[in-house]
């Protein structure tokens, strides 16, 4: 299967060259998201719990539009400006999953576009 490009209309665009989400081989791969409201383009208020449900918020409309859900989500890997927002982050990430909760990956980086406090990408199986 060649790697197709969805259209994601409900999903933040991009802020770069790069697609929102790229399919193939079954696979969905959803870019990092960040802490942003889809329709204005402005930043979650109230640090990184607020960014960490915008960004949940995004997936979910991403994943809709695909026809997907948070159960199809098999990997997901979280990027955080400072390790020290594990907690916090981890329990606004909890309220998103089931039991069946996906492989993921925390890393704490140097810095994140715009200064944001967390990004989180995802992949999906069909």
């Amino acid at each position: 299967m060649p790697k197709q490009v969805p259209q994601v209309p409900r999903g933040p665009r991009p802020i770069g060259p790069y697609s929102v989400a790229t399919e193939a081989a079954g696979l969905v791969f959803i870019s990092g998201q960040l802490g942003l409201d889809p329709v204005s383009g402005a930043r979650a208020e109230g640090g990184v719990v607020a960014e960490a449900a915008q960004i949940l918020e995004n997936l979910s409309l991403v994943l809709g539009d695909l026809g997907l859900g948070f159960d199809d989500v098999v990997k997901t890997t979280i990027f955080l400006a400072d390790m020290a927002d594990f907690a916090a982050v981890n329990a606004v990430y909890r309220g998103y999953f089931s039991e069946a909760a996906p492989a993921r990956s925390t890393v704490q980086v140097g810095a994140l576009p715009g200064g944001y406090l967390v990004e989180i990408d995802a992949v999906a199986a069909r």
